[in-house]
């Protein structure tokens, strides 16, 4: 089985639920949960022919956001003073994949990935841009495509 989007599934696939993401993380921001299921769902959607259902698909995802954590990435010396020269936004995601076609293909794992951001960016103006933490989460969303679908 070969396509040009790099996929790798069985023509016996045809379908695929995700469930909501549930940020389970005390720091993320409220819109998360939504954010990533439906950036999740349109990942899939673009990028392979399954049909997405509200459940019981022959592909099915699960999970949750388990960490989100800003913090000083790199430590530079400022008069003498130790100062944050970067932070660094870092999100893990709890993935549940059930194959029913072929079971050895289901898993469970964390993705995780991050960004820096200049020192004099807070966590507040991170979340209050709406591109910043979606740069982290499409890269968090691209590892579990290529895991579950593209055999990478």
């Amino acid at each position: 089985m070969y396509s040009f989007n790099g996929t790798n599934i069985d023509p016996a696939v045809r379908t695929i639920s995700i469930s909501t993401i549930q940020n389970n993380a005390p720091t993320g921001p409220a819109f998360l949960t939504q954010r990533f299921t439906e950036d999740l769902k349109d990942y899939f959607q673009r990028n392979t022919n399954l049909k997405l259902v509200p459940r019981d698909g022959d592909l099915q995802f699960d999970g949750n956001i388990v960490a989100y954590d800003f913090a000083p990435a790199s430590i530079q010396q400022v008069n003498g003073v130790s100062q944050a020269g970067s932070n660094r936004l870092t999100i893990q995601v709890k993935i549940r994949f059930t194959n029913t076609k072929d079971d050895k293909q289901s898993f469970e794992q964390i993705f995780q990935n991050f960004d820096d951001y200049a020192a004099d960016r807070n966590i507040a103006t991170i979340n209050n841009d709406p591109n910043a933490v979606r740069t982290t989460t499409n890269k968090i969303i691209t590892d579990i495509f290529n895991k579950s679908v593209a055999n990478w």
